[in-house]
Protein backbone atom coordinates (compact mmCIF):
# COMPACT_ATOMS: atom_id res chain seq x y z
CA UNK A 1 0.00 0.00 0.00
CA UNK A 2 2.82 2.41 0.88
CA UNK A 3 4.40 1.84 -2.54
CA UNK A 4 1.17 3.02 -4.19
CA UNK A 5 1.24 6.28 -2.21
CA UNK A 6 4.83 6.85 -3.34
CA UNK A 7 3.86 6.78 -7.02
CA UNK A 8 2.97 9.79 -9.12
CA UNK A 9 -0.46 9.73 -10.77
CA UNK A 10 1.08 8.94 -14.17
CA UNK A 11 3.16 6.08 -12.71
CA UNK A 12 0.16 4.67 -10.86
CA UNK A 13 -2.06 4.71 -13.94
CA UNK A 14 0.66 2.97 -15.95
CA UNK A 15 0.86 0.22 -13.32
CA UNK A 16 -2.95 -0.12 -13.28
CA UNK A 17 -3.19 -0.36 -17.08
CA UNK A 18 -0.40 -2.97 -17.13
CA UNK A 19 -2.18 -5.00 -14.46
CA UNK A 20 0.54 -4.65 -11.77
CA UNK A 21 -1.87 -2.73 -9.48
CA UNK A 22 -5.67 -2.95 -9.47
CA UNK A 23 -7.97 0.07 -9.28
CA UNK A 24 -9.32 -1.35 -6.01
CA UNK A 25 -5.81 -1.54 -4.54
CA UNK A 26 -5.14 2.08 -5.49
CA UNK A 27 -8.40 3.23 -3.90
CA UNK A 28 -7.81 1.08 -0.80
CA UNK A 29 -4.35 2.62 -0.34
CA UNK A 30 -5.93 6.08 -0.28
CA UNK A 31 -8.72 4.92 2.03
CA UNK A 32 -6.22 3.42 4.45
CA UNK A 33 -4.34 6.71 4.53
CA UNK A 34 -7.65 8.55 5.01
CA UNK A 35 -8.35 6.39 8.08
CA UNK A 36 -4.91 7.27 9.45
CA UNK A 37 -4.79 11.01 8.67
CA UNK A 38 -8.37 12.20 8.38
CA UNK A 39 -9.18 12.42 12.13
CA UNK A 40 -6.47 15.08 12.35
CA UNK A 41 -6.45 16.64 8.85
CA UNK A 42 -10.22 16.70 8.02
CA UNK A 43 -9.72 17.15 4.28
CA UNK A 44 -13.03 15.52 3.24
CA UNK A 45 -16.64 16.49 3.90
CA UNK A 46 -18.30 13.50 2.20
CA UNK A 47 -17.56 10.10 0.69
CA UNK A 48 -20.20 7.74 -0.69
CA UNK A 49 -18.99 4.14 -0.28
CA UNK A 50 -21.76 2.70 -2.45
CA UNK A 51 -21.03 5.01 -5.40
CA UNK A 52 -17.28 4.44 -4.94
CA UNK A 53 -17.60 0.63 -4.97
CA UNK A 54 -19.68 0.77 -8.15
CA UNK A 55 -17.19 3.12 -9.81
CA UNK A 56 -14.19 0.91 -8.95
CA UNK A 57 -15.86 -2.04 -10.67
CA UNK A 58 -16.87 0.10 -13.67
CA UNK A 59 -13.34 1.46 -14.17
CA UNK A 60 -11.67 -1.95 -13.76
CA UNK A 61 -13.98 -3.38 -16.42
CA UNK A 62 -13.45 -0.31 -18.64
CA UNK A 63 -9.66 -0.67 -18.50
CA UNK A 64 -9.86 -4.40 -19.32
CA UNK A 65 -12.20 -3.77 -22.27
CA UNK A 66 -10.06 -0.94 -23.66
CA UNK A 67 -12.62 1.78 -22.94
CA UNK A 68 -10.26 3.67 -20.62
CA UNK A 69 -6.76 3.96 -22.05
CA UNK A 70 -5.73 7.48 -21.03
CA UNK A 71 -2.65 8.41 -18.95
CA UNK A 72 -4.68 8.83 -15.72
CA UNK A 73 -7.12 5.91 -16.06
CA UNK A 74 -7.79 4.26 -12.70
CA UNK A 75 -6.28 7.09 -10.63
CA UNK A 76 -8.19 8.07 -7.43
CA UNK A 77 -9.01 11.79 -7.29
CA UNK A 78 -10.72 14.11 -4.80
CA UNK A 79 -13.07 16.90 -5.91
CA UNK A 80 -13.63 20.24 -4.19
CA UNK A 81 -17.13 20.51 -2.76
CA UNK A 82 -18.25 23.42 -4.94
CA UNK A 83 -18.01 21.29 -8.10
CA UNK A 84 -21.27 19.43 -8.81
CA UNK A 85 -21.31 15.64 -8.66
CA UNK A 86 -24.51 13.85 -9.69
CA UNK A 87 -26.04 11.87 -6.85
CA UNK A 88 -23.41 13.06 -4.33
CA UNK A 89 -23.74 16.00 -1.96
CA UNK A 90 -22.24 19.29 -3.12
CA UNK A 91 -22.40 21.66 -0.17
CA UNK A 92 -19.84 24.44 -0.75
CA UNK A 93 -19.04 23.67 2.92
CA UNK A 94 -22.08 25.75 3.87
CA UNK A 95 -25.11 25.12 6.04
CA UNK A 96 -27.06 26.75 3.20
CA UNK A 97 -26.41 23.72 0.95
CA UNK A 98 -25.72 20.99 3.51
CA UNK A 99 -28.28 18.63 1.94
CA UNK A 100 -27.99 19.67 -1.73
CA UNK A 101 -27.55 16.71 -4.12
CA UNK A 102 -27.07 17.80 -7.77
CA UNK A 103 -28.91 16.02 -10.56
CA UNK A 104 -26.00 16.50 -12.98
CA UNK A 105 -22.20 16.41 -13.11
CA UNK A 106 -20.02 19.45 -13.70
CA UNK A 107 -18.39 19.28 -17.13
CA UNK A 108 -14.96 18.86 -15.49
CA UNK A 109 -16.28 15.91 -13.46
CA UNK A 110 -17.75 14.34 -16.59
CA UNK A 111 -14.37 14.64 -18.28
CA UNK A 112 -12.67 12.97 -15.28
CA UNK A 113 -15.08 10.06 -15.54
CA UNK A 114 -14.70 9.84 -19.32
CA UNK A 115 -10.93 9.51 -18.69
CA UNK A 116 -11.50 6.61 -16.28
CA UNK A 117 -10.60 8.38 -13.04
CA UNK A 118 -12.20 7.41 -9.71
CA UNK A 119 -13.68 10.14 -7.51
CA UNK A 120 -13.00 9.32 -3.86
CA UNK A 121 -15.12 12.05 -2.30
CA UNK A 122 -15.69 15.78 -1.86
CA UNK A 123 -13.16 17.98 -0.07
CA UNK A 124 -13.58 20.68 2.55
CA UNK A 125 -13.25 24.34 1.59
CA UNK A 126 -13.87 27.85 2.82
CA UNK A 127 -17.62 28.41 2.68
CA UNK A 128 -18.63 29.27 -0.91
CA UNK A 129 -14.87 29.58 -1.60
CA UNK A 130 -14.70 32.77 0.49
CA UNK A 131 -11.54 32.64 2.56
CA UNK A 132 -7.84 31.88 2.47
CA UNK A 133 -7.50 29.32 5.26
CA UNK A 134 -10.35 26.72 5.06
CA UNK A 135 -11.46 27.93 8.49
CA UNK A 136 -14.78 29.41 7.32
CA UNK A 137 -16.23 25.96 6.47
CA UNK A 138 -19.50 25.14 8.24
CA UNK A 139 -18.21 21.58 8.73
CA UNK A 140 -15.02 22.26 10.66
CA UNK A 141 -11.45 23.36 10.06
CA UNK A 142 -9.03 21.52 7.76
CA UNK A 143 -5.49 21.30 9.14
CA UNK A 144 -2.15 21.42 7.37
CA UNK A 145 -0.68 17.88 7.07
CA UNK A 146 2.82 19.27 7.71
CA UNK A 147 1.79 20.76 11.06
CA UNK A 148 -1.81 20.46 12.33
CA UNK A 149 -1.48 23.71 14.26
CA UNK A 150 -1.33 25.56 10.93
CA UNK A 151 -3.90 26.20 8.19
CA UNK A 152 -3.68 24.44 4.80
CA UNK A 153 -4.62 27.65 2.97
CA UNK A 154 -7.81 28.20 1.06
CA UNK A 155 -10.27 28.07 -0.31
CA UNK A 156 -9.16 24.73 -1.87
CA UNK A 157 -7.49 23.73 1.42
CA UNK A 158 -9.25 20.37 1.60
CA UNK A 159 -8.12 19.35 -1.89
CA UNK A 160 -4.50 20.40 -1.30
CA UNK A 161 -4.38 18.82 2.17
CA UNK A 162 -5.80 15.56 0.78
CA UNK A 163 -3.00 15.32 -1.82
CA UNK A 164 -0.31 16.37 0.67
CA UNK A 165 -1.53 13.83 3.26
CA UNK A 166 -1.65 10.97 0.73
CA UNK A 167 -5.45 10.81 1.04
CA UNK A 168 -5.81 11.30 -2.73
CA UNK A 169 -3.40 10.98 -5.63
CA UNK A 170 -4.80 14.11 -7.29
CA UNK A 171 -7.56 16.66 -6.72
CA UNK A 172 -9.66 19.30 -8.44
CA UNK A 173 -9.84 22.77 -6.93
CA UNK A 174 -11.18 26.14 -8.01
CA UNK A 175 -9.28 29.42 -8.08
CA UNK A 176 -10.99 32.81 -7.79
CA UNK A 177 -8.10 34.81 -6.34
CA UNK A 178 -5.43 32.23 -5.58
CA UNK A 179 -7.53 29.44 -4.09
CA UNK A 180 -5.55 26.69 -5.84
CA UNK A 181 -2.09 28.26 -5.80
CA UNK A 182 -1.91 29.55 -2.22
CA UNK A 183 -3.01 26.29 -0.50
CA UNK A 184 -0.76 24.33 -2.89
CA UNK A 185 2.13 26.44 -1.61
CA UNK A 186 1.12 25.99 2.04
CA UNK A 187 0.74 22.20 1.61
CA UNK A 188 3.81 21.56 -0.55
CA UNK A 189 1.94 20.31 -3.62
CA UNK A 190 1.62 21.57 -7.21
CA UNK A 191 -1.48 23.44 -8.41
CA UNK A 192 -2.39 25.00 -11.74
CA UNK A 193 -4.81 27.88 -12.28
CA UNK A 194 -5.57 27.73 -16.04
CA UNK A 195 -6.36 30.70 -18.28
CA UNK A 196 -9.91 31.98 -17.74
CA UNK A 197 -12.16 30.04 -20.10
CA UNK A 198 -9.75 27.10 -20.57
CA UNK A 199 -11.80 24.79 -18.33
CA UNK A 200 -15.59 24.76 -18.36
CA UNK A 201 -17.27 26.39 -15.36
CA UNK A 202 -20.49 24.45 -16.02
CA UNK A 203 -21.37 22.85 -12.69
CA UNK A 204 -19.01 25.01 -10.64
CA UNK A 205 -21.11 26.82 -8.02
CA UNK A 206 -20.18 30.44 -8.66
CA UNK A 207 -18.45 32.81 -6.28
CA UNK A 208 -17.30 35.47 -8.77
CA UNK A 209 -18.17 34.43 -12.31
CA UNK A 210 -15.59 36.58 -14.12
CA UNK A 211 -12.75 35.24 -11.95
CA UNK A 212 -13.54 31.58 -11.06
CA UNK A 213 -11.59 28.80 -12.75
CA UNK A 214 -11.36 25.05 -12.06
CA UNK A 215 -7.84 23.61 -12.03
CA UNK A 216 -5.74 20.53 -11.16
CA UNK A 217 -3.76 19.78 -8.00
CA UNK A 218 -1.14 17.03 -7.94
CA UNK A 219 2.14 15.75 -6.57
CA UNK A 220 4.19 17.18 -9.43
CA UNK A 221 4.05 19.26 -12.60
CA UNK A 222 3.64 16.36 -15.04
CA UNK A 223 0.64 15.03 -13.11
CA UNK A 224 -0.97 18.49 -13.20
CA UNK A 225 -0.29 18.82 -16.93
CA UNK A 226 -1.91 15.43 -17.59
CA UNK A 227 -5.01 16.34 -15.56
CA UNK A 228 -5.16 19.75 -17.23
CA UNK A 229 -5.22 18.04 -20.63
CA UNK A 230 -8.23 15.98 -19.47
CA UNK A 231 -10.37 18.80 -18.04
CA UNK A 232 -9.51 21.59 -20.53
CA UNK A 233 -11.43 22.22 -23.72
CA UNK A 234 -14.41 24.04 -25.17
CA UNK A 235 -17.86 23.45 -23.67
CA UNK A 236 -20.97 24.77 -25.39
CA UNK A 237 -22.78 24.80 -22.02
CA UNK A 238 -20.44 27.53 -20.74
CA UNK A 239 -20.65 30.84 -22.61
CA UNK A 240 -17.21 31.89 -21.28
CA UNK A 241 -15.53 28.68 -22.48
CA UNK A 242 -12.72 29.29 -24.98
CA UNK A 243 -12.43 27.22 -28.14
CA UNK A 244 -8.65 26.82 -28.02
CA UNK A 245 -6.87 23.51 -28.80
CA UNK A 246 -5.31 21.67 -25.86
CA UNK A 247 -1.84 20.18 -26.29
CA UNK A 248 -0.84 16.75 -24.95
CA UNK A 249 0.68 16.76 -21.48
CA UNK A 250 4.00 15.46 -22.89
CA UNK A 251 4.40 18.50 -25.12
CA UNK A 252 3.22 20.83 -22.33
CA UNK A 253 6.14 19.93 -20.07
CA UNK A 254 8.94 19.44 -22.61
CA UNK A 255 11.52 21.92 -23.83
CA UNK A 256 13.64 22.82 -20.80
CA UNK A 257 14.81 26.25 -19.69
CA UNK A 258 17.20 27.17 -22.46
CA UNK A 259 16.42 30.64 -23.82
CA UNK A 260 13.44 31.27 -21.55
CA UNK A 261 13.08 34.85 -20.33
CA UNK A 262 11.66 35.12 -16.82
CA UNK A 263 10.77 38.40 -15.11
CA UNK A 264 10.42 39.04 -11.37
CA UNK A 265 8.35 42.06 -10.28
CA UNK A 266 10.42 44.16 -7.84
CA UNK A 267 7.26 45.08 -5.96
CA UNK A 268 6.61 41.41 -5.07
CA UNK A 269 9.81 41.16 -3.02
CA UNK A 270 9.41 44.46 -1.20
CA UNK A 271 8.28 45.01 2.39
CA UNK A 272 5.75 42.43 3.58
CA UNK A 273 7.39 39.38 2.02
CA UNK A 274 8.95 37.05 4.62
CA UNK A 275 12.76 36.76 4.52
CA UNK A 276 12.66 32.96 4.31
CA UNK A 277 10.29 33.19 1.33
CA UNK A 278 12.69 35.66 -0.36
CA UNK A 279 15.63 33.31 0.31
CA UNK A 280 13.78 30.32 -1.23
CA UNK A 281 12.92 32.40 -4.31
CA UNK A 282 16.53 33.59 -4.60
CA UNK A 283 17.68 29.96 -4.59
CA UNK A 284 15.10 29.13 -7.29
CA UNK A 285 16.31 32.07 -9.40
CA UNK A 286 19.89 30.82 -9.07
CA UNK A 287 18.84 27.34 -10.23
CA UNK A 288 16.89 28.73 -13.19
CA UNK A 289 19.68 31.11 -14.25
CA UNK A 290 22.35 28.43 -13.97
CA UNK A 291 20.40 26.15 -16.28
CA UNK A 292 19.71 28.36 -19.29
CA UNK A 293 16.95 30.80 -18.26
CA UNK A 294 17.44 34.57 -18.40
CA UNK A 295 16.02 35.97 -15.16
CA UNK A 296 15.76 39.68 -14.41
CA UNK A 297 13.84 42.10 -12.21
CA UNK A 298 11.33 44.58 -13.63
CA UNK A 299 8.67 46.93 -12.34
CA UNK A 300 5.03 45.80 -12.64
CA UNK A 301 2.62 48.71 -12.34
CA UNK A 302 -0.76 48.86 -10.58
CA UNK A 303 0.30 46.51 -7.75
CA UNK A 304 -1.16 48.83 -5.09
CA UNK A 305 -4.60 48.61 -6.73
CA UNK A 306 -4.77 44.82 -7.05
CA UNK A 307 -6.29 43.94 -3.66
CA UNK A 308 -8.97 46.68 -3.57
CA UNK A 309 -9.97 46.06 -7.20
CA UNK A 310 -10.20 42.31 -6.63
CA UNK A 311 -12.29 42.46 -3.46
CA UNK A 312 -14.69 45.05 -4.88
CA UNK A 313 -15.29 43.01 -8.06
CA UNK A 314 -15.36 39.61 -6.33
CA UNK A 315 -17.73 40.74 -3.58
CA UNK A 316 -20.01 42.52 -6.07
CA UNK A 317 -20.31 39.35 -8.15
CA UNK A 318 -20.74 37.23 -5.01
CA UNK A 319 -23.64 39.37 -3.79
CA UNK A 320 -25.34 38.81 -7.14
CA UNK A 321 -24.53 35.08 -7.42
CA UNK A 322 -25.61 34.23 -3.88
CA UNK A 323 -28.93 36.01 -4.31
CA UNK A 324 -30.40 32.68 -5.52
CA UNK A 325 -30.04 31.10 -2.06
CA UNK A 326 -33.23 32.42 -0.49
CA UNK A 327 -34.82 29.33 1.10
CA UNK A 328 -37.40 28.93 -1.67
CA UNK A 329 -36.28 26.47 -4.38
CA UNK A 330 -33.45 24.61 -2.64
CA UNK A 331 -30.99 24.98 0.20
CA UNK A 332 -31.55 25.80 3.85
CA UNK A 333 -34.94 27.15 4.91
CA UNK A 334 -35.50 28.50 8.41
CA UNK A 335 -38.20 26.65 10.37
CA UNK A 336 -41.18 28.55 11.77
CA UNK A 337 -41.15 31.71 9.61
CA UNK A 338 -44.65 33.17 9.38
CA UNK A 339 -44.29 35.33 6.25
CA UNK A 340 -42.19 35.52 3.08
CA UNK A 341 -39.76 38.32 3.92
CA UNK A 342 -39.09 36.87 7.36
CA UNK A 343 -38.28 33.54 5.69
CA UNK A 344 -35.86 35.22 3.26
CA UNK A 345 -34.05 37.11 6.01
CA UNK A 346 -33.83 34.30 8.55
CA UNK A 347 -32.88 31.64 5.98
CA UNK A 348 -29.97 33.74 4.75
CA UNK A 349 -28.92 34.92 8.22
CA UNK A 350 -28.89 31.34 9.56
CA UNK A 351 -27.66 29.59 6.39
CA UNK A 352 -24.62 31.76 5.60
CA UNK A 353 -21.51 32.08 7.78
CA UNK A 354 -19.92 35.34 8.93
CA UNK A 355 -17.34 35.68 6.14
CA UNK A 356 -19.93 35.03 3.41
CA UNK A 357 -22.29 37.60 4.95
CA UNK A 358 -19.44 40.12 5.18
CA UNK A 359 -18.68 39.76 1.46
CA UNK A 360 -22.35 39.88 0.43
CA UNK A 361 -22.77 43.13 2.40
CA UNK A 362 -19.63 44.63 0.89
CA UNK A 363 -20.75 43.61 -2.60
CA UNK A 364 -24.25 44.99 -2.11
CA UNK A 365 -22.76 48.25 -0.86
CA UNK A 366 -20.44 48.81 -3.87
CA UNK A 367 -23.31 48.03 -6.28
CA UNK A 368 -25.80 50.33 -4.57
CA UNK A 369 -27.00 53.65 -5.98
CA UNK A 370 -24.49 56.39 -5.31
CA UNK A 371 -21.55 54.01 -4.87
CA UNK A 372 -21.64 52.00 -8.13
CA UNK A 373 -19.59 54.56 -10.08
CA UNK A 374 -17.36 55.48 -7.15
CA UNK A 375 -16.28 51.90 -6.40
CA UNK A 376 -17.42 49.19 -8.81
CA UNK A 377 -16.80 51.04 -12.08
CA UNK A 378 -13.41 52.28 -10.83
CA UNK A 379 -12.48 48.70 -9.90
CA UNK A 380 -13.38 47.52 -13.41
CA UNK A 381 -11.21 50.25 -14.90
CA UNK A 382 -8.35 49.23 -12.60
CA UNK A 383 -8.82 45.63 -13.73
CA UNK A 384 -8.32 46.73 -17.35
CA UNK A 385 -5.17 48.66 -16.45
CA UNK A 386 -3.77 45.67 -14.52
CA UNK A 387 -4.25 43.51 -17.62
CA UNK A 388 -2.40 46.12 -19.71
CA UNK A 389 0.56 46.01 -17.30
CA UNK A 390 0.77 42.24 -17.72
CA UNK A 391 0.45 42.56 -21.51
CA UNK A 392 3.41 44.93 -21.47
CA UNK A 393 5.45 42.50 -19.34
CA UNK A 394 4.71 39.54 -21.62
CA UNK A 395 6.07 41.43 -24.62
CA UNK A 396 9.47 40.92 -22.98
CA UNK A 397 9.13 37.81 -20.81
CA UNK A 398 7.93 34.24 -21.38
CA UNK A 399 6.74 34.02 -17.78
CA UNK A 400 6.76 35.90 -14.49
CA UNK A 401 8.18 34.43 -11.28
CA UNK A 402 6.57 35.42 -7.98
CA UNK A 403 5.99 34.14 -4.46
CA UNK A 404 2.68 32.30 -4.03
CA UNK A 405 2.18 33.93 -0.62
CA UNK A 406 4.08 36.50 1.47
CA UNK A 407 4.55 33.93 4.27
CA UNK A 408 4.25 30.22 4.94
CA UNK A 409 1.04 28.84 6.48
CA UNK A 410 -0.13 30.85 9.51
CA UNK A 411 -1.39 29.22 12.68
CA UNK A 412 -5.06 28.28 12.91
CA UNK A 413 -7.10 31.07 14.50
CA UNK A 414 -4.79 33.96 13.63
CA UNK A 415 -6.27 34.94 10.25
CA UNK A 416 -10.00 35.15 11.00
CA UNK A 417 -9.37 37.58 13.87
CA UNK A 418 -8.12 40.10 11.29
CA UNK A 419 -10.01 39.69 7.97
CA UNK A 420 -8.17 42.61 6.36
CA UNK A 421 -4.82 40.92 6.99
CA UNK A 422 -6.25 37.72 5.48
CA UNK A 423 -7.28 39.66 2.36
CA UNK A 424 -3.79 41.18 2.05
CA UNK A 425 -2.24 37.68 2.06
CA UNK A 426 -3.66 37.30 -1.48
CA UNK A 427 -1.48 40.10 -2.84
CA UNK A 428 0.57 37.86 -5.17
CA UNK A 429 -2.29 35.76 -6.51
CA UNK A 430 -5.37 37.90 -7.21
CA UNK A 431 -3.85 39.88 -10.11
CA UNK A 432 -3.67 36.65 -12.13
CA UNK A 433 -7.45 36.21 -11.85
CA UNK A 434 -8.18 39.86 -12.62
CA UNK A 435 -6.15 39.51 -15.84
CA UNK A 436 -7.49 36.00 -16.65
CA UNK A 437 -3.95 34.55 -16.82
CA UNK A 438 -2.63 31.03 -16.15
CA UNK A 439 -0.28 30.37 -13.23
CA UNK A 440 1.25 27.33 -11.59
CA UNK A 441 2.35 27.05 -7.95
CA UNK A 442 5.02 24.55 -6.96
CA UNK A 443 7.26 23.95 -3.93
CA UNK A 444 10.62 25.69 -3.81
CA UNK A 445 11.78 25.14 -0.22
CA UNK A 446 10.96 24.79 3.46
CA UNK A 447 11.05 27.39 6.22
CA UNK A 448 12.77 26.99 9.60
CA UNK A 449 9.54 25.56 11.10
CA UNK A 450 9.38 22.77 8.52
CA UNK A 451 6.54 24.35 6.51
CA UNK A 452 6.59 24.39 2.69
CA UNK A 453 7.36 27.52 0.65
CA UNK A 454 5.78 27.85 -2.79
CA UNK A 455 6.54 29.94 -5.84
CA UNK A 456 4.34 30.65 -8.83
CA UNK A 457 5.10 30.99 -12.52
CA UNK A 458 2.62 33.23 -14.36
CA UNK A 459 2.07 33.13 -18.11
CA UNK A 460 0.24 35.07 -20.79
CA UNK A 461 -3.29 33.99 -21.76
CA UNK A 462 -3.43 30.43 -23.16
CA UNK A 463 0.33 30.03 -22.61
CA UNK A 464 0.09 27.19 -20.09
CA UNK A 465 2.82 25.44 -22.10
CA UNK A 466 5.43 28.05 -21.19
CA UNK A 467 4.80 28.01 -17.45
CA UNK A 468 4.47 24.22 -17.27
CA UNK A 469 7.66 23.82 -19.30
CA UNK A 470 9.59 26.10 -16.93
CA UNK A 471 8.00 24.51 -13.85
CA UNK A 472 8.78 20.95 -15.01
CA UNK A 473 12.38 21.89 -15.78
CA UNK A 474 12.83 23.53 -12.37
CA UNK A 475 11.21 20.56 -10.62
CA UNK A 476 13.72 18.17 -12.22
CA UNK A 477 16.61 20.32 -11.01
CA UNK A 478 15.29 20.76 -7.48
CA UNK A 479 16.36 18.38 -4.73
CA UNK A 480 13.52 15.91 -4.12
CA UNK A 481 10.81 17.58 -2.05
CA UNK A 482 9.73 15.63 1.10
CA UNK A 483 6.18 14.30 1.46
CA UNK A 484 3.84 15.35 4.26
CA UNK A 485 2.29 11.90 4.64
CA UNK A 486 5.71 10.24 4.82
CA UNK A 487 6.79 12.72 7.50
CA UNK A 488 3.61 11.91 9.42
CA UNK A 489 4.25 8.15 9.21
CA UNK A 490 7.68 8.55 10.78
Amino acid sequence: MEEILQMSALELSKQIRHGSVSVKEAVEACKKQIQTSEPQVHAYVSMDEKILAHRIKEVEEGIKSGRYTGPLAGVPIAVKDNICTRGQKTTCSSKMLENFVPTYDAQAVKQLEDAGMVILGKTNMDEFAMGSTTETSAFGVTRNPWNPEHVPGGSSGGSCAAVAAGEAVMALGSDTGGSIRQPSAYCGVTGLKPTYGRVSRYGLIAYASSLDQIGPIGKNVKDCAALFEIIAGHDSKDSTSADVPVESYDSLVSGGLSGMRIGIPKEYLAEGCDEEVKKALADAVHTLSKNGAVVEFFSLGMVDYVIPAYYIIACAEASSNLERFDGVKYGYRTPGATELHEMYKKSRAEGFGEEVKRRILLGSFVLSAGYYDAYYMKALRAKGLIKKEFDKAFQKYDCILAPASPTTAPKIGTSLSDPLQMYLSDIYTVAVNLAGLPAVSLPCGMDSRGLPIGMQLIGDCFQEKKILRAAAAYEQLRVEFPKAWAKEEK
